[in-house]
């Protein structure tokens, strides 16, 4: 069964805010979302996120548009280690299944659901491909979420990226509710 929903949250690191169409059901995960913001420059973007079985990620197209120019990037997961962004393979990423859209909350959620880290205990360390906004740069990030149980607004699970960590209200269905200093999830 697939459930379709819009979720739309105010994303204080950019100054803006963030709309994405989702379809989720049966280990795979659909989004389209569009986001302005206005740190570190003004901006547009818009994505597409497509996941594979177990909520890997199979590809992710993103266009953010500045008042200077227009950047595209289509970055592409084979299912077997290999990593592509614009056609040219990605070193370095082998052991990445996901991808993370900077200033995105909605990439925030595919682990979350493959581990059942909303509903469960449980911790996890993994590689990502991780995406800058507005440049589009790509890069390896090690992250790792972990289950804290019980909020009265959903589930805190800690991540931690390098030196930076957070405690993450996840809700019911697997999908960011608050990210301190990132994004707030809008009724």
């Amino acid at each position: 069964m697939t459930t379709s929903r819009v979720r739309t949250w105010t994303v204080t690191a950019s100054g803006g805010y963030e709309t994405a169409w989702t379809e989720t059901g049966e280990g795979l995960l659909r989004a389209r979302g569009r986001a302005v913001g206005t740190r570190p420059e003004p901006y547009w973007v818009s994505y597409d996120l497509d996941t594979a079985d177990g909520f890997t990620t199979r590809r992710l197209r993103v266009t953010v548009e500045t008042a200077e120019r227009t950047r595209s990037l289509d970055l592409r997961h084979d299912g077997r280690g290999g990593w592509t962004a614009d056609g040219e393979p990605l070193p370095g990423f082998q052991d990445a299944v996901d991808c993370d859209l900077g200033l995105c909350p909605l990439t925030n959620t595919p682990p979350v659901l493959r581990h059942d880290l909303h509903r469960t205990p449980g911790e996890r360390r993994l590689l990502t491909a991780w995406v800058s906004v507005p440049a589009l740069t790509v890069r390896p990030s090690w992250q790792t979420y972990t289950h804290l149980g019980p909020d009265e607004r959903g589930t805190r699970v800690r991540f931690t990226s390098g030196s930076f960590r957070t405690e993450i209200i996840f809700d019911r269905d697997g999908f960011v509710q608050d990210y301190p200093d990132l994004a707030t999830r809008l009724a």
